[in-house]
């Protein structure tokens, strides 16, 4: 951060005459407060920090507020010093003749509470990105900065009243702000662009997060930008979404995306959001290679193959049909099967594995009232039953605990199992199912998987909690041992005596220090998911996703016309198909990516197999030519590059993804270039890429990732 009395603008001898004091001083004299309140706030954060920290640490609700303030006063900490003044996105003036209003990434004040900046999510920031000529939404102007090494390298103001030209024309361009951030040399890693964000996209940012919202655009018309952007808008402004509530989790189509999209989120204040890719969800995700059978594929693909694995697992929830006598040294109490069906029902809702132990419970609370004798406690004949081998075995067999990978894979392997489980299967079906190795898993059987894990629950729950409640049992009969020993001491003030109370016995018990597993972040449930590149999801695929969504919240973007395997439907047909209702479509047309040089040779590319595909408009040419050439020629064209862009990415797009990647050159396949975007492209035999709907569209996806320059090599 500059210091005060250094300018906030740096800007080249081409620009001077945006540095007349006329244009600037305001915005000078206006950094200076934001600097001093800057420094100011940090300092007082940290301070506020430390006296937290020292402060003696409570219990229950006070330890929980107090990590809370932490966590809280930690984060604003950690997003202020990621900027400096470059905090500021520009500013908007009024059209009644008020003051300038800063709008920044964070809202800001000075020392007595006036606002320095307005956060960008807040409603009264919504004209500095909504106002257009046509609605200028209460603004007289619109100044907008260009941040290099956190000083202002380039400013543009838009006028939107007739009136207000006067004092503007030396930076007065009309949309040259969001047009020259278009041509900027791209990075490894996605900028925010909020400084830029078009009234088209931010209202979609904006809009309810009630119901689903699809966000619906082919290629370079910023759907990655409004997913990442509308989840931070949400989670400050949606008070249902807050982290407390369940938070959100963005959901993106692989690896490489989440790499170059990492940044954004946590340089608009939101380091608290779970990315990931639906691999992720399952733990044999990561390894699983693609279905090569397209009819098992297509199998697995619907939701009613995922909703096969509840009669799956109700197949292992049959109460015994006979009663027993439990035998214990005092008397043989009857369990009828009634009973059996008691303690069953006790537990729905309940994860199988996680309801075994209370099923249990259960059964001895049913035992135990069965027998009414003074002289034996209910304590006591409790202990007696719990030892019973021959009521905990047959519990066993009646309620087995069950691995999620040993109930899917038992589908593949046991043809009657399918047929009971999913009996709308053909024999022809069933038979196409089974597989040698069972466990041998694939990407299309993740659904099921994550849908046995959900409805099992970990068989390592049960024994865990068994294993920590004979912990504290222990640590408590020590405890109450070094009791009986103090008690037996001399006590003049009658302080021991204190002791034999039960409840200070149970608070001497250290239960934290017992162990404990970590939380899987990922399991849900989530208040919203975001989910780009929906396109490809297949109906179980959405199972997963909903599962984790109770609310039914969702914001989904995608381009129907990228989707590999087709897309025929409606977005509203595909998603109520999946159990998702209330959704609303919100469009994206305009192309700010993909210079019209490339769309106009790739969109020939995916009109042959799609005629009605949602190809957007370019608004830009880069002036430079699509080149045709052969595949000896890629290290002379890479190496030509190189040499004369200092900056810029260049990406080599192949069936395998071979090439020798470097610091400034990537390689990829067409799928996983999905959602990304380069400087320069050069497709590697993109005749190899495939026939039909899917190779169409993995050229066609390639091609536009380019944002200057295109090259084809055959």
């Amino acid at each position: 951060m500059p210091p005060s009395t250094t300018s906030a603008f740096t800007l080249p001898d081409s620009l001077a005459a945006k540095a007349d004091p006329d244009l600037i001083a305001a915005d000078e004299r206006h950094f200076a407060a934001v600097a001093a309140s800057l420094e100011q706030s940090l300092a007082d954060l940290s301070g506020r920090l430390d006296e937290l920290r020292k402060a003696p640490v409570g219990e229950g609700q006070d330890a929980l507020d107090r990590d809370q303030e932490v966590h809280r006063l930690t984060a604003r900490r950690r997003a202020l010093s990621r900027f400096g003044l470059d905090l500021c996105l520009g500013h908007m003036v009024p059209a009644d003749g008020g003051d300038p209003v800063y709008v920044g990434r964070l809202g800001l004040t000075d020392s007595a509470g006036n606002p320095l900046l307005l956060d960008w999510r807040a409603p009264a920031a919504e004209p500095f990105f909504g106002a257009t000529h046509a609605q200028p939404m209460g603004l007289a102007s619109r100044r907008r900065y260009r941040w290099t090494l956190g000083r202002i390298s380039d400013y543009w103001d838009e006028v939107f009243t007739a009136d207000g030209l006067e004092g503007h024309a030396a930076a007065l361009d009309d949309q040259s702000a969001f047009i020259a951030s278009l041509g900027s040399t791209r990075s490894p890693r996605m900028r925010d662009v909020l400084g830029t964000i078009q009234s088209d996209q931010d209202a979609i940012i904006r809009a309810s997060s009630r119901g689903t919202l699809v966000v619906d655009g082919g290629p370079g018309t910023g759907k990655t930008v409004v997913a990442l952007h509308r989840t931070a808008y949400l989670l400050y402004a949606d008070p249902r979404l807050g982290h407390r509530r369940g938070g959100v989790l963005f959901v993106g189509p692989h690896q490489p995306y989440l790499a170059y999209v990492g940044d954004v989120l946590p340089s608009l204040g939101e380091d608290g959001v779970q990315t990931c890719t639906l691999r992720e969800l399952v733990p044999e995700g990561a390894a699983a290679p693609y279905e090569t059978d397209p009819e098992v594929a297509r199998l697995k693909a619907t939701a009613g193959m995922v909703a096969a694995i509840e009669p799956a697992v109700r197949l292992y929830e049959e109460p015994p049909t006979q009663g027993m006598d439990v035998e214990t040294p005092w008397v043989d109490l009857w369990l009828s099967t009634t009973d059996w069906v008691e303690a069953f029902e006790s537990v729905a809702g309940t994860p199988h594995n996680e309801a075994r132990d209370q099923i249990w419970e259960e059964l001895l609370t049913i035992l135990v009232d069965k027998y009414d004798d003074e002289e034996v406690g209910p304590e006591l004949l409790r202990r007696s039953l719990a030892a019973n081998a021959d009521l905990r075995e047959t519990l066993t067999r009646a309620w087995p605990l069950i691995e999620p990978t040993d109930l899917v894979g038992d589908l593949w392997d046991v043809p009657a199992y399918l047929r009971k489980c999913a009996p709308w299967l053909t024999s022809d079906e069933v038979r196409a199912l089974q597989r040698d190795d069972p466990h041998a898993w694939t990407v299309s059987d993740l659904p099921l998987l994550d849908a046995a894990r959900q409805r099992l629950g970990d068989p390592e729950v049960a024994r865990r909690k068994r294993q920590r409640d004979a912990a504290i049992a222990a640590e408590r009969a020590q405890m109450d041992r070094v009791i009986d020993d103090i008690l037996q001491l001399e006590d003049e003030d009658g302080l021991y005596a204190q002791l034999s109370q039960g409840g200070i016995r149970d608070a001497l018990v250290d239960q934290d220090a017992l162990p404990t597993t970590d939380p899987d972040l990922l399991s849900g449930p989530f208040a919203h998911i975001v989910v780009d590149e929906a396109q490809e999801l297949t109906d179980a695929e959405w199972q997963m996703l909903l599962l984790r969504c109770p609310s039914r919240s969702f914001t989904i973007v995608g381009d129907r016309a990228q989707a590999r395997h087709g897309f025929t439907e409606s977005w509203q047909e595909r998603l109520e198909r999946a159990g998702l209702d209330q959704v609303q479509l919100a469009s994206l047309s305009i192309n700010y990516r993909t210079p019209e040089e490339v769309m106009a040779e790739a969109e020939p590319v995916i009109r042959a197999v799609l005629p009605d595909a949602n190809v957007p408009t370019s608004i830009r040419s880069s002036g430079l030519p699509v080149v045709h050439g052969s595949m000896p020629e890629l290290d002379v064209i890479l190496a030509g590059w190189l040499a004369e862009h200092d900056e810029g990415i260049a990406c080599v797009i192949s069936t395998d993804g071979a090439y020798d990647a470097t610091a400034r050159v990537r390689s990829l396949t067409p799928e996983l270039s999905k959602g990304l975007e380069f400087d320069l492209v050069v497709l590697v035999g993109p005749e190899t890429f495939g026939t039909g709907t899917e190779g169409a569209v993995d050229r066609y996806v390639a091609m536009t990732r380019a944002t200057q320059q295109l090259v084809i090599l055959s």
